[in-house]
């Protein structure tokens, strides 16, 4: 019979996920071609012939997805299959649109082929959008089991930008760990308060094997999800999160709209911060799509070490990178830290912005006055610790979730900002959590 041929479009961790758990020994298919999105200079690159078995050993190349219709055309593509995340509903059509029209068939895969099942209970943490604040409650879910005497292994959605071979598995329990496996910041900002927590943390790119070694040492599997992609495994429990600070984006965007229906608990986060009018609206829209889910609500409150060092002060805030440019946030917690504590104005960045980061201000017009956290590689680093140096201002705020002046030298005076889940009224996640801590 002769075989179907695959493009899978993707941005380093779904696309590779879908692959490893249905295409990759499947031999009705041809995989000819990943296609990349989102993620700097991930293109150009293959999908080596260690990880993509014995169907391909010569591996598979990695295409930018601007080629897209040519490489349907040379391949003679039967079906693409649409494997990244945090993208609107009517964006996803129009690639569907695009694809359709070269020819082939536009296929995006549900749970069933794509989860695995691991042998401990899993507890998933998903969002709807990209910086609902996935990290803070991965990190208080952990919390509670841990004191109920449950030994917990966080296993992280995949952020593959270096050598896919030697990011196979991964396993952090030390910051020198970060070290050893030349995580980005990006990594770094998801990883490291895990560890700082006392939580081991696994992530790379074959998420089986990764989670046959997370069994080994942990009675509790917890799915820290990446943006709003959907959990990579069978869970017993699926916390999906809300943003009140986005209002009408939980039924918008794929795939969290997805994660919304599957939801066994609807967590509304930052209502602290949030419109009480906007967090209205969230709640009636989550309950009317999933009227099953038990809802609890929560804020993230910032703490900030010597916040008088803002008071009437013209200031730079760095925000985490990811949540600014596809997350679509407008701020985040060095924002809300910059208004808590009196800053006399927000220091535009974009005047001083140097190669890379000059090339995502351009890409992501919508960003403003803040300065994403941009770490994919070297040069990026290299770029964030330039713009910083050479913005003209009294203060940085780093709002980032981990502490930038521990990989980059900031001229300036800095304040770090932190933040945590708290639960407000009940059901509480102690509530939600109760069967899984007896």
């Amino acid at each position: 019979m002769q075989k179907i041929n695959i493009l899978i479009m993707g941005a380093a961790g779904r696309d590779f996920h879908n692959f490893n758990t249905y295409y990759r020994d499947n031999e009705m298919y041809n995989v000819v071609a990943f296609t990349a999105t989102q993620i700097p200079d991930i293109d150009g690159r293959v999908y080596p012939a260690e990880l993509a078995g014995k169907l391909y050993p010569n591996g598979i190349a990695i295409h930018d997805e601007s080629e897209l219709i040519g490489l349907i055309q040379q391949h003679q593509v039967d079906e693409v299959v649409f494997s990244y995340s945090d993208i609107r509903h009517e964006d996803v059509m129009h690639k569907g649109s695009l694809v359709n029209a070269a020819g082939a068939d536009f296929k995006m895969m549900g749970v069933n082929r794509t989860s695995v099942k691991s042998t401990k209970p899993v507890i998933g943490i998903c969002a709807v959008r990209t910086g609902c604040g996935k990290s803070q409650v991965t990190r208080r879910v952990a919390q509670i089991l841990k004191d109920a005497g449950k030994k917990v292994a966080a296993i992280r959605h995949p952020m593959p930008y270096g050598d896919l071979v030697a990011q196979k598995v991964q396993r952090f329990a030390s910051i020198e760990d970060l070290k050893l496996h030349k995580c980005t910041i990006e990594e770094m900002e998801e990883y490291e308060p895990h560890i700082t927590s006392g939580t081991i943390i696994y992530a790379g790119v074959d998420y089986e094997a990764i989670v046959r070694e997370a069994e080994k040492e942990a009675d509790i599997i917890l799915w820290d999800g990446g943006n709003n992609d959907m959990p990579f495994y069978k869970t017993d429990l699926l916390i999906t999160i809300v943003d009140p600070h986005r209002p009408g984006h939980e039924d918008t965007y794929y795939p969290g709209e997805t994660n919304l229906r599957l939801a066994d608990v609807v967590l509304i986060n930052k209502i602290e911060t949030a419109d009480p009018l906007d967090i209205d609206d969230v709640r009636k829209n989550a309950r009317r799509i999933n009227p099953r889910a038990i809802f609890v609500e929560a804020a993230s409150p910032v703490t900030v070490e010597n916040s008088s060092l803002i008071t009437g002060k013209k200031v730079l805030v760095v925000e985490d990178g990811p949540t600014l440019t596809h997350g679509e946030m407008q701020y985040g917690a060095g924002v809300v830290a910059a208004e808590k504590f009196g800053a006399a104005d927000l220091v535009d960045p974009r005047p001083y912005t140097v190669g890379k980061l000059s090339e995502t201000f351009e890409r992501y017009e919508d960003i403003g006055t803040l300065l994403p956290a941009m770490g994919y590689g070297d040069e990026q680093i290299k770029d964030l610790e330039t713009t910083i140096n050479d913005t003209v201002c009294d203060v940085v705020i780093i709002g980032t979730p981990i502490d930038l002046r521990r990989i980059i030298d900031i001229k300036h005076p800095s304040v770090r900002v932190t933040y945590d889940l708290q639960e407000i009224g009940r059901p509480s996640l102690d509530d939600v959590l109760s069967e899984y801590t007896k």
